[in-house]
């Protein structure tokens, strides 16, 4: 019986100083044991991350595991000779020449790209690399122990899938062997978590490389999970005012080039389609819409809307298409297709701090119920070197103006991001961390003084006059697929019974309880629960394990003293063995676990 159904959550580690010192430190050393371990090897970037580093290389011939054992080694023969960090300045003319002296064109295009000085960091006298810093001040600083090799991926040098194709090998440092094991923990359970593998497993959906990288297909479990989160957020809507709407998926370039997004998001949409030549097709063409908000802003239009409609509350499932790059996708949590849980309200001035808030409660009950507990709220406001923002300093003043009320009167704790607002308005995000400590963001709500100005929107006010709306962007989910896949991970595969696609599977000890069998999963389903029988005729244990393998919640076994008793006997991934139950009473317990969306079958 599995014990995994909570949720995981686990510690963030506040990355130090020195860690990060040592982290970017611990790249340039496994490079340096790389070009001595390997002839004709180019070295490229190579910085910190999050979680470790990585340096990308030019190599004729793949890395193997048997090769990443050599460079950790490598690496710790280097660590113990207490080799220095020196930083050195010099001319570009300088970095230049010493440059082509050893024959790495890459460091030329990096050079193009920096000012003078040029820093550059030696480590002893044998490797040097360009590079901004900081690092540790000699390999002493760094644990031997403490350093690990992890994988090597496919890399395009700077993104672009049109140069060249590099190696990248991820690693990781710590102070001390005893963190570096903790996180070899958390990547071992992140692994048996991983949503890439579960949702295979699990048959909730599937990548095809003949329809596309990035572009899910759902099978019919997993568009049955779709369907359950889409009922219950149409439910909320509908107790909230909210009024459903469907857009095209296409349009006018020109409807983009309006709200800024053509501007603004151009490298980031599906490319031009149109019947002419290109000039025109700048002019007349359609793309793949990126965002649901410029449609809402047609239907608001359509007609003169007066004060006494506002708030006017718009929602749709809407799915959006972003060219992002082939290597930043991953499973769900980053794809080129994607559902929207998105919203537009249009409300006056007047109305703007009573709605975010009423906003906010719809995003805080959404992860109530769908126990998402561990998150944090990020003020995304304007950054001093934001350059894409669109509209007055006035009105951004009132939309961060208006987000800060909103917060202090809740007392929700929240962090700043400055730089990480939406090119229209700021936002207040909802960020997730997943078994690797890595953010996601979920929930968003944003207010927008911008779009209703550029697409000329207005209402009428009490006293005849016509004035301006403001515009609220919402998305509880942020998206189906990403939201699915924090879930997935979450519960480790184990959904909570009114959120499983199949949630009671009846096993036939046999052959004579197969039709007392199917009598009971068609009563379980006429009450609106979701039940199956396990007919393939195989031993109980193997139905048990199959059940098990495929986390169904409840497993109910039916064999002749259950049919004389007609009750059944239940085992829950949840609760454990329940022992025999009448038959009406599981009706009636699944019955009402559904309808009041319970994790568990027996309350």
């Amino acid at each position: 019986m599995s014990t995994s159904s909570a949720p995981l959550h686990l510690p963030r580690t506040s990355e130090s100083d020195q860690l990060l010192r040592i982290r970017h430190s611990c790249s340039h050393v496994m490079a340096m044991a790389v070009q001595r371990l390997f002839r004709n090897v180019q070295v490229t970037i190579g910085p910190w991350t999050e979680t470790g580093f990585y340096y990308d290389f030019d190599a004729p011939e793949p890395f193997t595991p048997q090769d990443l054992k050599k460079i950790r080694k490598g690496m710790q023969k280097i660590l113990r000779q207490n080799l220095p960090f020196r930083r050195e300045e010099v001319s570009r003319q300088e970095a230049r020449r010493r440059i082509e002296a050893i024959g790495e064109p890459y460091k030329l295009e990096i050079l193009a790209d920096l000012q003078e000085p040029i820093t550059l960091y030696h480590l002893g006298d044998q490797w040097w690399d360009l590079c901004a810093g900081p690092h540790v001040a000699t390999t002493a600083e760094i644990n031997p122990d403490a350093v690990d090799l992890e994988t090597v991926a496919g890399a395009y040098w700077r993104g672009d899938e049109t140069k060249a194709q590099l190696q990248r090998i991820y690693g990781t440092a710590f102070e001390t062997p005893e963190h570096l094991a903790e996180h070899k923990r958390r990547r071992e359970e992140a692994q048996r978590r991983d949503h890439r593998r579960l949702g295979r497993e699990l048959g909730l959906f599937v990548f095809s490389d003949s329809v596309g990288p990035g572009l899910p297909l759902w099978t019919p479990r997993g568009t049955q999970l779709r369907s359950l989160l889409e009922d219950y957020l149409r439910q909320q809507q509908q107790q909230r005012g909210y009024q459903p709407v469907v857009t095209p998926h296409i349009a006018r370039v020109d409807l983009f080039r309006t709200s800024g997004h053509w501007q603004n998001y151009k490298e980031d949409m599906f490319p031009l389609m149109a019947e002419n030549d290109s000039q025109r097709a700048a002019e007349e063409g359609f793309v793949m819409k990126p965002m649901n908000c410029p449609f809402h802003i047609q239907i608001y239009k359509a007609e003169l809307r007066s004060y006494r409609d506002l708030p006017y509350r718009l929602a749709e499932f809407g799915t959006v298409y972003r060219y992002e790059q082939s290597g930043e996708l991953g499973g769900l949590t980053r794809v080129r297709g994607f559902t929207v849980d998105d919203s537009h309200i249009f409300v006056t001035p007047e109305q703007l701090d009573e709605e975010f808030l009423q906003v906010v409660d719809l995003i805080l009950t959404v992860f109530r119920d769908l126990e998402l507990r561990q998150f944090k709220a990020r003020l995304s406001f304007r950054g001093p070197q934001n350059t894409k923002m669109i509209g007055r300093p006035e009105a951004w003043d009132q939309a961060e103006a208006a987000i800060r009320r909103a917060v202090d009167h809740l007392g929700m704790e929240s962090v700043e991001g400055p730089g990480e607002a939406a090119f229209y308005g700021p936002k207040l995000d909802f960020l997730f961390c997943d078994a690797l400590e890595r953010e996601w963001q979920l929930g968003t709500v944003q207010v927008d003084y911008n779009l209703p100005e550029r697409f000329d929107l207005e209402y009428v006010a009490p006293d005849g006059s016509r004035q301006r709306p403001v515009m609220l962007h919402r998305a509880p989910f942020g998206s189906l697929e990403r939201l699915i896949g924090i879930l997935i991970e979450e519960y480790g595969g184990d959904l909570p019974f009114w959120l499983a696609p199949e949630q009671i599977r009846i096993l036939p000890v046999t052959a004579a309880a197969l039709t007392a069998a199917q009598r009971l999963a068609t009563r379980l389903c006429s009450h609106g629960v979701r039940a199956a029988v396990a007919s393939s005729g195989e031993r109980l244990g193997k139905l048990i394990r199959n059940g098990e393998t495929q986390k169904i919640p409840v497993l109910g076994i039916l064999g002749q003293q259950e049919m004389e008793a007609n009750s059944v006997s239940l085992r829950t991934r949840r609760q454990g063995d329940l022992g025999a139950m009448a038959q009406a009473r599981l009706v009636k317990l699944a019955r009402e676990a559904v309808a009041g969306r319970r994790a568990t079958l027996v309350p």
